[in-house]
């Protein structure tokens, strides 16, 4: 079987695009979904499922990506494990995934971040707008 979703943090955190929550759920036993699509369909969901939106192209997008990490690296410090998707799953969970690295402690800047999110799903593509939210949430990085 082709697993088309990734392991960000082994065993942990897992990341991919909406057509992959069965499968994951399935596979992973994943305590909590973060959908980050803001045109997520308001269809019932059998899984613990929760809508934490980033809209596509819009200016300034920080405060919902800062909310959408905050929320799956609160749900990692609890001890769940986690799964996170868009649509296609690389621009929106792209940029979670570095941000998320970023406040894991697991990568020391936005590029070592985003390489090891490409690394775990090469379709990760994050567009300009996106990294200069992360530039702005972690000025450090």
């Amino acid at each position: 079987m082709t697993k088309h979703y990734h392991e960000l943090v082994k065993g942990r955190i897992y990341i991919g695009g909406a057509d992959d929550i069965n499968d994951v759920m399935e596979n992973e036993k994943v305590d909590i979904a973060y959908d980050l699509r803001a045109e997520a369909p308001k269809a019932e969901s059998q899984y613990h499922h929760v809508h934490s939106p980033i809209v596509d192209d819009a200016d300034h997008q920080d405060e919902s990506v800062k909310k959408s990490i905050e929320s799956v690296v609160s749900s990692y410090n609890e001890g769940k494990k986690v799964y996170f998707h868009c649509q296609g799953g690389s621009n929106r969970t792209g940029t979670v995934a570095i941000g998320t690295l970023l406040s894991l402690g697991q990568a020391k800047t936005i590029e070592e971040a985003e390489e090891m999110a490409k690394t775990a799903r090469p379709k990760i593509n994050v567009k300009p707008e996106m990294k200069e939210a992360l530039k702005r949430i972690y000025p450090n990085a």
